[in-house]
């Protein structure tokens, strides 16, 4: 279902908008609703790798130390 709204951009970002939703063959509701939801997947993208670099590093030290243990080394050597 879609939603009537009202945005406000500025002229220069609305006349870019225009020219690159002409380039790709869309009206400008098209284009923005498709910039918008890029941007969202982009966010929740970077939201993901924020969480999985806090699990790795939560894990780091015993994922670091299992690696030495399969290579046969001990720590600091």
């Amino acid at each position: 279902m879609k939603i009537k709204t009202s945005i406000t951009l500025s002229d220069d970002l609305l006349m870019t908008v225009d020219a690159r939703a002409e380039q790709a063959g869309q009206n400008r509701s098209e284009f923005i609703e498709m910039a918008l939801r890029a941007y969202l997947h982009q966010l929740e993208r970077a939201e993901q790798h924020a969480a999985d670099l806090m699990r790795i590093a939560a894990h780091a030290e015993a994922l670091n130390r299992s690696v030495m243990a399969a290579l046969g080394r001990r720590e600091g050597t």
